[in-house]
C-alpha cells in the first residue's frame, strides 16, 4: 500500500501527527505494535492519574482531622484499584481506534523496520510481513524506561513503571531510586495506601528540576506524610532475589546505609526506544534521533517527533511537536516551530507546576528580576476548601516586567499554569495579568495576587 505518511507509534506524538495529516486530506496509515495511545495512555500518564486520584481520595478518608466528619473503618480493595486505572487505559486506547476511523487512517498492528527511505516493513502478530510505501515517514517511538547498570528489571521485586501500575498485589514497602516527577508520584501513590517509602536521589533535591524553594516545599509535605527521602545519595550496591530487594546508598560524605524493601521501582530516567532496520539514521551523542528545524533527520523525507527526538519527555510536548512537523511536511509556507515554552507538572499531593525559568536558572543567566509570591494559607477559597499548603510563585524581568517563570505547588496546581505559559508565550507582564479581573473566590486569583506582590502593592498579604 502506499501511503501520504506512514507513522510509526500510537502515542501523543504518532496518533496526534496521524489525524492531523487525515485533516489535511492525505492518505495516512499508523503503525503501532500495542495498541493506539502509547505509554502516556497504556502505561503513563494517564491510568497513574487514576491511581493517584484514589491515594488522594483515601488520603483524604483517612486523614480528617480538622474537618466536621467523622470517618471510621475506610478500607480499599488494591485488585479494584488497579483494574481501575487499566479500564481508563482501555477507553483511551478505544478512543483512539475511533478517531483512527473517523479519520479513515489505516491502523497497522506490528512492528516497524526501516531498510530504506519511503518504505516501512512491519512485522504482523503473526510472522507475517508487509511492505507499505511512504512519501513521508515520521518516527515517533517514544521511550522505555531505563534499567541502572547491573540491575536489571526482573519484573517482580526490581521494576520500572510500568510494572509498577500492575502490581498484583501491595507491596509491604518499596525503595524508589530518583526523585523526578515518576519516582514522586508514585510515591506518594504507595505512601497513601500503607506502603513504607524510602526514595532515593543522588542529587539535593526531590524534582532537581522544579525551582529549589519548590523542590524543598514539596520535601517537608512528603516528609510529614511518612516517607524517607534520601537526598544527595548515591546507590552504590545492590541486590535482588525473589523475596526482595537490598541496596545499600552512600551520603555525600561516603557514610553507607542499606535499605531492605520487598520492590525496588527504579525511575532514573528513560531510553529512546528506536525503530529496526538497516537505515542509518542520524542520532544524538544520546541515542536519540536528531532532526533539524523541520523535524526532518538525515534521510530526506524521514522525520521525527516526540520523546524519541529527546528531552522533555512530555506527551503534550510530544503533541505539539507532531503537529508542527506533519504541518512543515503538508501545509505551503508553515515554518515549523521548536518547544520553548512548555508546563512541567508533577501529580502528587501537594501537585507541583511550572512554566519557564526558575529562579536559579534566572541567577545562572545573569538575569534581573524580582519575585512574587504569594501563599495559599492568604487565600480565602485555599483556606474553605482545607488546601492551604503551598504557594504561586513569579519570576519577574526588569525592567519591563515579562514573566520568566512560574512556579506553583499547592493544590490543583497542574490546573493553574496554564494561565502562566499564555501569559509567557503572549509575552504578557506582570502588570497585565494585575489588571486582569480574577474570580473570587478561587485559587486562580492566587496567580494576581503574586503578581501584586511583584508590584509592590499587595492587598492580601
Amino acid at each position: 500500500m502506499t501511503y501520504d505518511l506512514i507513522v510509526i507509534g500510537g502515542g501523543p506524538a504518532g496518533y496526534v501527527a496521524a489525524i492531523r495529516a487525515a485533516q489535511l486530506g492525505k492518505k495516512v496509515a499508523c503503525v503501532e505494535k500495542e495498541r493506539g495511545g502509547g505509554t502516556c495512555n497504556n502505561w503513563g500518564c494517564i491510568p497513574t492519574k487514576a491511581l493517584l486520584h484514589d491515594a488522594e481520595f483515601y488520603h483524604r478518608m483517612t486523614h480528617s482531622e480538622g474537618s466536621p466528619f467523622t470517618i471510621k473503618d475506610v478500607s480499599y480493595d488494591w485488585t479494584k484499584l488497579i483494574k481501575r486505572s487499566r479500564v481508563v487505559s482501555d477507553k483511551g486506547a478505544a478512543g483512539v481506534d475511533y478517531l483512527f476511523k473517523k479519520n479513515k487512517i489505516d491502523s497497522i498492528r506490528g512492528e516497524a523496520f526501516l531498510d530504506k527511505a519511503g518504505e516501512v516493513r512491519v512485522k504482523l502478530a503473526d510472522g507475517k510481513e508487509e511492505i507499505h510505501q511512504g512519501a513521508k515517514i515520521l518516527i515517533a517511538t517514544g521511550c522505555v524506561s531505563r534499567p541502572m547498570p547491573g540491575f536489571p528489571f526482573n519484573g517482580t521485586t526490581v521494576i520500572g513503571s510500568k510494572e509498577a501500575l500492575a502490581l498484583p498485589t501491595q507491596p509491604k514497602s518499596v525503595v524508589i531510586i530518583g526523585a523526578g516527577a515518576i519516582g514522586i508520584e508514585f510515591a506518594y501513590f504507595f505512601n497513601s495506601f500503607g506502603t513504607k517509602v524510602t526514595v532515593v536521589e543522588m542529587l539535593p533535591n526531590v524534582l532537581p528540576v522544579e525551582d529549589t524553594e519548590v523542590s524543598q516545599a514539596l520535601e517537608k509535605s512528603l516528609v510529614k506524610q511518612g516517607m524517607t527521602l534520601l537526598t544527595s545519595h548515591k546507590t552504590v550496591k545492590t541486590e535482588a532475589s525473589d523475596s526482595g530487594v537490598k541496596i545499600t546508598v552512600a551520603n555525600d560524605k561516603g557514610e553507607e546505609k542499606l535499605l531492605e524493601a520487598d520492590i525496588c521501582l527504579v525511575a532514573i530516567g528513560v531510553s529512546p526506544l528506536l525503530p529496526g532496520g538497516d537505515l542509518k539514521i542520524g542520532l544524538t551523542d544520546r541515542g536519540y534521533i536528531q532532526t533539524n528545524d523541520k523535524y526532518e533527520t538525515n534521510i530526506p523525507g524521514v522525520y521525527g517527533a516526540g520523546d524519541i527526538i529527546g528531552p522533555p519527555w512530555l506527551a503534550h510536548v510530544a503533541s505539539y511537536e507532531a503537529v508542527q512537523a506533519v504541518e512543515g511536511m503538508f501545509v505551503p509556507g508553515h515554518k515549523p516551530k521548536k518547544v520553548t515554552v512548555f508546563p512541567g507538572c508533577t501529580y502528587c499531593h501537594p501537585q507541583v507546576a511550572s512554566v519557564g525559568l526558575t529562579e536559579r536558572a534566572a541567577k545562572e543567566k545573569g538575569l534581573k528580576y524580582k519575585v512574587g509570591k504569594f501563599s495559599y494559607a492568604a487565600s480565602g477559597k485555599a483556606r474553605a476548601i482545607g488546601a492551604s499548603d503551598g504557594f504561586v510563585k513569579l519570576i519577574v524581568g526588569e525592567p519591563h516586567g515579562e514573566i520568566l517563570g512560574a512556579h506553583i505547588i499547592g493544590t490543583e496546581a497542574t490546573e493553574l499554569i496554564a494561565e502562566l505559559g499564555l501569559a509567557i508565550t503572549l509575552e504578557a507582564t506582570y502588570e497585565e495579568i494585575e489588571a486582569t479581573i480574577h474570580a473570587h473566590p478561587t485559587l486562580s486569583e492566587m496567580v494576581k495576587e503574586a503578581a501584586e506582590v511583584a508590584a509592590g502593592h499587595a492587598i492580601h498579604v
